[in-house]
């Protein structure tokens, strides 16, 4: 066996010599890449996944989940707060059904479980009330936990005593409830309308206006229906701050896919801030219009033309004869004559059709009536803000100053140029690396490293394997070939006195001339 480990070094000594010095170079380098990736590899694999599988825990669910994880002896990572345990990411599923299935994450309430395994036989009234108070207590808040966006919760109900007694106030049961809401999450008003009624409805004969529902902060959030005007007031300003994101979003959106067409996505970075008026008006108009717009006249719908002559002849004229008090004395009496008179009347009524105009109009949902964009960009070249242009920076800015001309060309007001230019904000300033975008650029460089050293020991197993091939062509070629004879050095041994000059010779050969001094050790042999 020693003999066998001995030829093998020596055959890899001898191979090693006979390589050139830039082969040596590469031979090693392979292997420190190789012994890198390796160590690199096996790190990586023998990490642990971590993932969250419990989060908003109470301090006792978060205790029994610790305690069951520690006799089942599975690892896990704790928060500093104690409120998130996360546990290996292969095991994930199967640690929360078991938990779940022992009733260990019980969100901080027992609920009606509160009476299981009790006996409530010989327990007092009060006592029994206490408990179903709490259980009930304990129900809302489970379903109040199971709802997106509610970290965690607390519940209080006030029952009133029942008597046999007629009391001229009677008392009402009332509940309140304390939401802590996770951080940037908002419920909308139907959402909220649900709440209460998860709460009207659990508690018998409780009424809307009894139950109060807040924040962590102590802001109320009102019921649509208790106090309307306040509460419809409160969903219509949450329903226009809705619709004011949306709009800045959207508008924000279209400015990011318009410059990240020119630029990376991730070197642009755009705000907007806008003023919208939610003021709806509703107009009513009553035109009257010409059906023939030539002569500016209607449709004849109707003609009635009346014709009617009359002639009269003889007649007296004169006063009454006698005097009297009435009479004037100077007047003359009128004498009997006769004439003729004729008289003619015509009329014509045409009645005509016109187009008659009904419009409605109610004014837009919401009218934008200011808007400002600042547009942040990295430079080319990131540590010289002088990269980016002067040009560039103009179109840019024709570009911007054009979107809010014709988002505000309905807002009534009168913007000069010098204005909406001020309403635009550009400027060029190297982004921050993030922590994330560092580990990500560590994770590159890592698989990076890996696939150069895949690709280098690929280069170098291809060359050893056509390295290879070639020696068994020469081995085969020489086998094939008329065995030549092997000039073999002379050592003058005669001449020498001692095995010291002897050896030195030996020892001279072998390093002038290493391959005929294999050679004559062969040789040596074979006369033996």
């Amino acid at each position: 066996m020693n003999e066998t480990l001995v030829q093998y070094r020596d055959k890899a000594t001898l191979y090693w010599k006979q390589l050139s010095k830039n082969q040596k170079y590469m031979v090693i380098g392979t292997v420190v890449i190789l012994l890198a990736v390796v160590i690199l590899t096996s790190i990586n694999l023998s990490k642990t996944e971590f993932a969250t599988a419990f989060r908003n825990l109470q301090p006792n669910d978060a205790a029994n989940i610790k305690k069951y994880l520690d006799d089942s002896k599975i690892p896990y990572q704790l928060t500093p707060d104690g409120t998130s345990i996360a546990v290996p990411a292969s095991e994930a599923a199967s640690i929360k059904l078991e938990v779940e299935s022992q009733g260990l994450n019980k969100n901080g309430s027992l609920g009606y479980g509160a009476f299981e395994g009790s006996n409530t036989f010989g327990m007092s009234d009060n006592e029994f009330n206490v408990k179903l108070i709490n259980a009930m207590q304990g129900e809302i808040q489970q379903m109040f936990n199971q709802i997106n966006g509610v970290a965690s919760s607390k519940v209080l109900i006030t029952v009133p005593k029942e008597t046999a007694f007629v009391t001229t106030q009677p008392q009402e049961s009332t509940a309140s409830v304390i939401l802590n809401i996770e951080s940037g999450y908002r419920f909308d008003q139907a959402q909220i309308d649900t709440m209460y009624n998860l709460v009207a409805k659990t508690i018998p004969k409780l009424k809307y206006e009894n139950i109060t529902i807040s924040n962590q902060n102590g802001e109320l959030l009102p019921y649509s229906k208790t106090n309307g005007a306040i509460a419809g007031t409160s969903g219509q300003i949450q329903q226009q701050f809705q619709v004011k994101n949306q709009f800045q979003n959207e508008l924000q959106k279209n400015i990011m896919s318009l410059l990240g067409k020119m630029y990376a996505p991730d070197k642009v970075v755009v705000s907007v801030i806008s003023t919208l008026n939610f003021d709806q008006k509703t107009s009513k108009q009553n035109l009257v219009t010409p059906v023939n717009t030539v002569d500016n006249r209607g449709i004849e719908i109707s003609l009635q033309e009346n014709s009617k002559s009359a002639t009269s002849t003889g007649g007296a004229t004169g006063g009454v004869p006698g005097t009297g008090n009435t009479d004037v004395p100077t007047y003359q009496g009128g004498q009997n004559g006769g004439g003729q008179s004729e008289s003619e009347e015509n009329n014509r009524i045409v009645n005509f059709e016109v187009n008659r105009i009904t419009n409605e109009i109610v004014s837009s949902p919401f009218i934008v009536k200011d808007l400002s964009i600042s547009v942040g960009i990295e430079p080319p070249v990131k540590d010289d803000p002088n990269s980016l242009t002067q040009e560039m920076k103009d179109n840019i800015q024709k570009t911007l100053v054009s979107i809010v001309s014709a988002t505000l060309a309905d807002s009534g007001q009168a913007f000069t140029e010098a204005d909406i230019a001020r309403k635009v904000t550009l400027f060029a300033q190297p982004f921050a690396v993030t922590p994330g975008m560092e580990q990500a650029g560590i994770n590159y460089w890592m698989w990076g490293g890996i696939g150069v050293a895949a690709m280098v020991l690929a280069g170098v197993g291809g060359f050893m394997i056509r390295r290879r091939r070639q020696r068994q062509l020469e081995l085969v070629e020489e086998e094939l070939s008329p065995p030549t004879k092997v000039e073999l050095p002379t050592i003058d041994i005669e001449n020498v006195s001692n095995e010291s000059q002897v050896r030195k010779q030996l020892e001279g050969l072998a390093k002038r001339k290493p391959d005929e001094f294999v050679n004559l050790l062969r040789t040596w042999l074979v006369d033996e």
